[in-house]
């Protein structure tokens, strides 16, 4: 893998992770018509993961910090704030569904469905369910337990490549009632354990097979690109829909779904 090629393939990850167009889908299409060299495959793109995630663990580092330090208090038998206790073990059951789906099908997620058509398909389905999720859903009610665990439920469907994680649990969050702004930093917290423990994992996985070193260069080049487009991204997307609908993605992934169709087709 060039030095070019890493830096094309972070700077997808970094937009694409937070914004609701699909990372996966985006790395997929890329290596497909980009004609970019594959070596390192699914490794390299989780190791970019734990770029994004640290962009997550330093954006979001208060409310983490409050996370770790209720989970410490609730341990020790000390008073914590009904707020934060929700919101720890909403994240807690919420990573539950995607943990035990992608242990079970982690074969069947990672070699049997990465298809540009695959990810076409996807990225229309997902198009609706986002655009369905702004007209219908009554955007006034707080977190809870159980809609840290739906949204969780939604997050599995991330798992097929042009889905879009963030997009599909911010959509989640619109159905359960919450605003936009409350659906999205949800979102973004929720996926930080699953990025972390992806990346984790095919760390590993690519350091025992030799590759970590081969791939030195472009794993630190693009793991930069990654973390700086993925913390921009971040703070992009909160401000945006603020005052803004997921119209403007609806668009961008349908006309990008039929762009995949007329070529590969």
């Amino acid at each position: 893998m060039t030095i070019l090629d890493s830096i094309i393939l972070g700077a997808i990850q970094g937009l694409t992770e937070f914004i609701p167009v699909s990372s996966s889908g985006h790395l997929v299409i890329a290596r497909e018509f980009l004609n970019i060299n594959n070596s390192g495959g699914l490794a390299f793109d989780a190791v970019l993961h734990l770029a994004t995630a640290l962009a997550v663990l330093i954006y979001f580092r208060k409310e983490i910090l409050d996370m770790i330090k209720t989970a410490i208090d609730w341990i020790m038998g000390r008073e914590v704030k009904r707020e934060s206790r929700i919101l720890l073990l909403a994240l807690i059951l919420g990573t539950i569904p995607v943990v035990v789906v992608a242990f079970y099908f982690e074969k069947f997620f990672e070699e049997g469905i990465r298809d540009p058509l695959i990810v076409a398909s996807a990225l229309i389905a997902g198009s609706l369910v986002f655009w369905i999720a702004e007209k219908v859903a009554e955007k006034n009610r707080n977190l809870t337990i159980r809609k840290g665990l739906l949204a969780g439920v939604f997050q599995t469907l991330a798992l097929i490549p042009g889905v879009s994680r963030s997009g599909i649990t911010i959509s989640g969050g619109l159905f359960m009632g919450f605003n936009r702004e409350l659906a999205t930093r949800f979102s973004f917290l929720l996926g930080f354990p699953i990025i972390l423990g992806s990346g984790l994992k095919k760390l590993f996985d690519l350091g025992s097979d030799g590759l970590l070193i081969d791939l030195g260069a472009s794993l630190v080049v693009g793991s930069v690109v990654a973390f700086v487009l993925g913390y921009f991204s971040i703070y992009w997307m909160l401000r945006y829909l603020k005052n803004h609908t997921l119209t403007l993605f609806v668009i961008y992934r349908i006309v990008l779904a039929v762009v995949i169709f007329l070529i590969v087709i």
